[in-house]
Parts: structure tokens; sequence; C-alpha cells
């Protein structure tokens, strides 16, 4: 499998106070709600105002710290940090999962943004940063398909590998699952991936909702790629006797260059309008379930 690349860089505000607590095992947790807004073209010109709220955590002796800091509602940050996948039984019975951001460090901006109110009391700053940069391998066929407006879209999901070394000095290893979404001419270059291929992803951290079988309300984090690079299987491993592409991946790189750059508002402007429906981080508010996204997750292996 590729050698895993898991990055996010948030620049926004604080949209409520962090908060510090304990799990039942004593680990020290720290959240906040990192809030901001992303401003896009779509293809009939127009610019459109994308909010979004991303929970990020620190967990541990770090998150004791970060909270000596007593950031409050309405500051500045940044938030470093990667794509942290988890997985455990739910109360209800079956399992569950989610993927949220486990910050690195946060740091107060020296300077006080613009700030938008929003329905629930909570503020976001405008304008901010929401980037994400992955390197993983596609770990199904992905499927072109396209929305009754003719737009194309193709979903990705994403074994992105982590591996460190543990106090005793012992080689630790994790897999994180991250679903993908492309769009228009992006998602037709791209839908010659196959499973296995290793790729490289840059996008928006976004949010969609929906209502399960059992209707509940569910949220999930996933990745609105801006631009997708086909990797050669033997160079992404980093081994030193790396092999050349075939032909399939040579050509799906080829193509991702021009169209994902070329095509950059075209690619984000169907989330633009799917936000007026409340199904992507446009149409996620303080006010529209926040509170209960991510879930509660007292039960999860840290």
């Amino acid at each position: 499998m590729a050698r895993g690349m898991n990055h996010v860089y948030l620049i926004g505000v604080l949209a409520r106070d962090p908060e510090l607590r304990y799990t039942p095992s004593g680990v020290a947790v720290f959240e906040a709600t990192v809030a901001g807004e992303d401003h896009v073209v779509g293809n009939d010109g127009r610019e459109r105002t994308l909010p979004w709220y991303h929970r990020v955590s620190i967990l541990g002796k770090p998150a004791e710290w970060q909270a000596e800091k007593s950031l409050k509602s309405g500051d500045p940050v940044l938030v470093e940090g990667n794509l942290d996948y988890s997985q455990w039984e739910a109360p209800e019975g079956g399992k569950r999962s989610m993927v949220k951001v486990k910050a690195g460090r946060i740091e107060q901006l020296g300077y006080a943004p613009e700030l938008v109110q929003d329905a629930g009391g909570g503020v976001r700053m405008q304008g901010g940063m929401n980037e994400v940069l992955v390197i993983g391998n596609v770990t199904r066929d992905p499927e072109l398909r396209y929305t009754p407006a003719g737009d194309a879209v193709l979903g990705l999901g994403l074994a992105v590998n982590e591996t460190w070394q543990d106090r005793q000095g012992q080689k630790q290893e994790k897999t994180h699952w991250i679903d993908v979404t492309l769009w228009r001419d992006l998602a037709e270059a791209m839908k010659d991936l196959k499973k296995g291929d290793p790729v490289l992803v840059q996008g928006r951290l976004v949010n969609e909702g929906w209502t399960d079988r059992d209707g509940n309300k569910r949220n999930s984090t996933k990745v609105e790629a801006t631009r997708v690079e086909a990797l050669s299987r033997g160079a992404a491993t980093g081994s030193a006797a790396a092999t050349p592409a075939g032909p399939r991946t040579q050509t799906a790189s080829s193509q991702a260059r021009p169209q994902s750059q070329g095509s950059y508002g075209a690619s984000r402007a169907q989330p633009a309008r799917a936000a007026t429906t409340g199904t992507r981080s446009g149409g996620l508010d303080i006010d529209q379930g926040l509170d209960d996204f991510p879930p509660e997750e007292e039960d999860l292996p840290f």
C-alpha cells in the first residue's frame, strides 16, 4: 500500500467556548469547533459562500496544556492536524464509525478577523482556510455517476496508512478510511482509477447529513476534491525497487493535471447548489445539529 500522507489545515474562529473533558478511563479530551467560510465560483460565474463547522480534538496531556490557554468563542485560530478514523460498537447494536480532525496544535492568530453571527448564537470567520491533503490507496473500483442535472460525480474510498512508534519503541500501524467526492471534469478525468491505485488528493473538508432507515439523523465528514493525482504504484510505496507505472496509471495522472487545475471552480460548484438542501457543509449551521456532530464518543478506544 502507499505510504500515507494525512494533513488538515484550518483557519477559522472558535464557534463556541471549547471544552475539556475526561473519558471513563481518565484520558483528557480537548474539543473545539472551528468555523469559517469557503468562497467558490460556480459554472454560472456566481460566487457563493459556503459556511463550514469542524470539530477538532486533542487527546492526553496536550489536551490539558491546550485548555490552559483559555481560548474562548470568537478567538481566531490555526489548526494543524490530520483526519482520524474511529469505529465503535453502538449502544443500540451494530458498529458505527466517524472521521474527525485530530489536532496536532491549535494556535491563536494575532489579529481580529471579521465575524459572521449565525442563527444559533455562534460565530464563524468571514473567509478562512479549509485545506486537506492526503495520499492513500483506492479501496474499491469507483463508479462514475451523473446527477439529474447532468453533472458527473465520482466517489472514492481511500485507505490512508499511519505508522508510528509507541513509548516502548514498537512500531504501530493504523488505517484511516476516508471518503472523497469528485465532481464534473475532475470526476470524468479520474473515472479509470482502480482498487489499489495510490492517489494524492487535495481538497476541502465537508460535512454531509442524512436520515438513516430508522429515522435517525446522521452526519459524516468527507473530502471534496479539488485536485487528484494518480501515483505510480511502485513510487508511492517509497521502495528503492519502484517499477514504472503501467499505461492506465500514467494516463489517469496526465488527465488529472489539466482537468483538476483548469476546472477548479466547476468541480466545486455542485456543493454550492446542494448547500441549499442542507445536505452539505453549506447547510450545516450552529442551529442545525452541530451539538450532535460528531456523536458522543465516551466508549471510543483512544
